[in-house]
């Protein structure tokens, strides 16, 4: 991958706009956590009335509920709704495959830039990490904002890289959001990835930005593939049966994930890279729960 700063920044311009019409699902749940702009699980100090309880010897008098005091002569505490800062930790697949068109490049940093922004509008507590195989390594969020990459992401070190990303081996928070980005282009059963999405009372979120060069290719003849993790070339003569196969083999691999996405309760949005962003992401985003209109 190679992307000069203007362009990340330019994307990452755009993606704060996008973050104005649409959001990450963060208010389908309860949070703990310190002080912010979402609903938590507990009582606390903001205007919206959550629950009432009996007085007790050292509360506040300034929460008696007088107008119940009025009604009943019992003496009642008013609740109020605590408002806490949701944890959302962004991951980002930097296999090689990620980057192996320019078209999906291009969507895999906007989605990255949108993940973030969005999580950042809504008063979140982001940590962004980057993941090839069993590598990663965390990202810094300002350098994500201001287009300075501590590392180029297809440098990652390539042994195991054909492997599912390793989320066990990221320090995801306990109860947090999930934001992943990957195109799921790597072998092995769709479930032990989404299960590690939700281990810890966390919740998982899947974006896979596809583009049409992979999903529907115009092989014909005598080809040369080039592997996009291990740059092992295998030539290889196309003929109408061998594409026929491959177009079927694909279908299947997703068909499989969206399945174990439904079955697992994660939403899983995939995105195409051709069309406007906007339009490519809520086309599964907002069916599927993995986004929710501003």
């Amino acid at each position: 991958m190679n992307v000069e700063p203007s362009e990340l920044l330019n994307i990452q311009a755009q993606a704060r706009a996008w973050a104005q019409v649409l959001r990450l699902p963060l208010r389908r749940r309860r949070w703990r956590g310190n002080a912010g702009g979402m609903a938590g699980k507990g009582a606390g100090s903001s205007l919206e009335f959550h629950d009432q309880r009996a007085y007790l010897p050292g509360d506040d008098p300034r929460q008696i509920n007088w107008q119940a005091y009025a009604r009943t002569g019992n003496y009642t505490m008013k609740l109020y709704q605590e408002e806490v800062r949701p944890l959302v930790d962004l991951v980002l697949d930097a296999s090689a495959s990620m980057f192996a068109y320019p078209a999906k490049q291009q969507r895999t940093l906007e989605l990255l830039a949108f993940c973030l922004e969005a999580a950042l509008a809504s008063s979140a507590h982001v940590r962004a990490y980057a993941v090839r195989g069993p590598a990663f390594y965390p990202l810094e969020l300002e350098a994500l904002c201001s287009g300075r990459w501590p590392l180029r992401l297809g440098e990652m070190p390539s042994s195991g890289a054909e492997l599912p990303p390793a989320l066990s081996r990221l320090p995801l928070r306990a109860g947090s959001l999930r934001v992943l980005i990957s195109d799921l282009l790597f072998p092995g059963e769709p479930e032990p990835l989404l299960m590690a999405l939700g281990q810890h009372q966390g919740r998982g979120v899947v974006f896979a930005p596809w583009c049409a060069e992979e999903a529907a290719p115009g092989w014909r003849g005598d080809c040369e593939f080039v592997d996009a993790e291990t740059a092992a070339v295998q030539p290889q003569r196309v003929e109408a049966d061998v594409l026929k196969n491959y177009l079927a083999a694909y279908a299947r691999h997703f068909d499989l994930w969206k399945k174990a996405a439904l079955k697992l309760a994660t939403p899983l949005a995939r995105v195409e890279a051709e069309a406007a962003f906007l339009q490519a992401v809520q086309a599964e985003g907002t069916p599927s729960g993995a986004l929710d209109l501003a």
